[in-house]
């Protein structure tokens, strides 16, 4: 794999489903409540934000995800960047969840599973950089 870089964000992550698009409306402007990501489709409401900041009407959470982000700015050209990184996540049995924004992709892990997959992939020629 060639040298990809991925950043591990600071804090704790959870994957949140909400009665409505406005139950996210509480995390605008709120201190500590991003990086935050909203998925609104016609059957469901989807909310990845810190832990400490999950809206009270969540109506279910998963806790406990650490959030790793390719830095800069990614072209929608690239071909099979989050593919590798997946595979390599797959082969080493750690389970993750992906969100994209128009600059680049994120990488979410379980915790507990968090030095495996830095391990995983590292050994893939991914760098991984913990914040200091």
């Amino acid at each position: 794999m060639e040298a990809t870089r991925l950043e591990v964000i600071r804090g704790r992550f959870s994957i949140v489903k909400l009665p409505s698009a406005a139950h996210a409306a509480i995390l605008i402007g709120q201190p500590g409540a991003h990086p935050a990501f909203l998925a609104v489709t016609d059957n469901e409401v989807s909310l990845v934000c810190p832990s400490a900041a999950v809206p009270r009407t969540a109506t279910a959470r998963d806790d406990g995800w650490s959030l790793m982000r390719l830095p800069g700015e990614w072209d929608f050209q690239l071909v099979g960047v989050l593919c590798e990184l997946t595979s390599v996540l797959a082969q080493a049995r750690v389970p993750v969840f992906t969100v994209s924004t128009f600059n680049t992709d994120y990488l979410l892990v379980k915790s507990v599973n968090l030095e495996r997959a830095a391990r995983a992939l590292g050994e893939a020629g991914v760098l991984v950089h913990f914040p200091g």
